[in-house]
């Protein structure tokens, strides 16, 4: 009998382990009734859990489950010391505290994100958590550990998946993480807000220089060739015979 229930269980891990992406650690709820539950059947949740799971488990519970037990008085003290040895989630019910179950299923939401397993034995709660698709639901019957079979829900979820109604939460994750990658996911306004900054330059040095005067004529430019020579003058001297000679008078060309 312990067999076929271990076999039982390992097809139903699989199960949600392919079609809503469960891992190890398995992240397991417990409430005061399984506690009490545990404790009248002397079953060792600690060593058991991992062993029926068939891998690492990590065992926790919320303030609001650990409250609901301070007010029930001395008759499940032994439940509340066995809580207390788990992990306590943080909950949105710091201030006001809720009743277990109410708390435990606005820790599922609508679609466990966080892949919690839940162990207990209130009957209010089960029927709750068989509204909500993958949610593993685990108690206690015949001083064992029980992994229930997984809820229509569930199945009718996965078969939405296959025909392609609907899309399943690792295909989500998977486009979440290719629109980040691509900045796909931010808004248009978010886009278009945000401008760039110009950095300051100096000025073009170009921008600085004079503006010509228009309409006057330009000078002709000087050349080489355009200048003219100027003549040599020769000057007559007198010699002492008394002719008139012509002596060259060099001038500055």
């Amino acid at each position: 009998m312990g067999l076929k229930r271990q076999k039982q269980a390992k097809k139903t891990i699989s199960f949600y382990k392919y079609n809503f992406s469960f891992r190890e650690p398995f992240q397991i709820l417990i409430d005061g009734t399984f506690c009490q539950a545990a404790l009248k059947n002397k079953i060792q949740i600690k060593e058991q859990m991992p062993k029926y799971l068939m891998g690492e488990v990590q065992l926790c519970t919320t303030s609001c489950a650990l409250k609901e037990l301070d007010t029930l008085g001395k008759e499940l003290y032994g439940a509340k010391i066995i809580l207390q040895r788990f992990q306590a989630r943080r909950c949105p019910h710091f201030k006001e505290p809720v009743s277990a179950s109410e708390c435990l299923l606005s820790m599922l939401g609508d679609t466990n994100p966080h892949h919690y397993f839940v162990a207990t034995q209130d009957h209010t709660l089960t029927a709750g958590l068989k509204k909500i698709p993958g949610v593993p639901l685990l108690y206690i019957i015949l001083n064992t550990i029980v992994l229930d079979k997984p809820c229509q829900t569930s199945l009718d979820h996965v078969q939405a998946v296959q025909l392609g109604e609907l899309v399943s939460p690792a295909q989500q994750q998977s486009i979440r993480s290719l629109k980040e990658e691509q900045g796909i996911g931010q808004k248009d306004g978010e886009r278009r807000g945000k401008k760039r900054k110009r950095k300051q330059s100096n000025p073009n040095p170009l921008s600085c220089l004079k503006k010509k005067k228009k309409g006057g004529p330009t000078p002709p430019k000087k050349t080489e060739q355009g200048e003219k020579k100027k003549r040599s003058r020769h000057k007559k001297q007198k010699t002492e015979g008394g002719d008139n000679m012509s002596a060259p008078v060099a001038t500055n060309t």
